[in-house]
């Protein structure tokens, strides 16, 4: 895949970054050369590689999916001028 120069316009315009046409002639000539890049990678053998998380192999931790209140509710009406049972207590704004 290659760039030219009315695609490196139309991403700069969606991009919404104003460009010269010097900046055009030499950032199409970049793009090319980083797909190139990439191009490459894609011709790497990958079958059976795993994917990585870490360069050194490790378990992730990882916590119970359980629900609960965090133990913070004392903290959190703490600064509530008004409480019920662990509840705010606002005033009435609808009739």
């Amino acid at each position: 895949m290659s760039v030219d120069t009315a695609t490196v316009k139309r991403v700069a315009n969606l991009a919404r970054i104003a460009v010269t046409e010097d900046d055009v002639s030499r950032m199409t000539g970049q793009l090319n050369t980083i797909l190139g890049f990439v191009e490459q990678l894609n011709e790497v053998n990958v079958e059976g590689v795993e994917p990585m998380t870490s360069v050194t192999p490790m378990a992730m931790k990882k916590r119970q999916d359980v629900v609960n209140d965090g133990d913070k509710v004392a903290d959190i009406v703490a600064n509530a001028p008004t409480t019920e049972e662990n509840f705010f207590v606002v005033p009435k704004v609808v009739e």
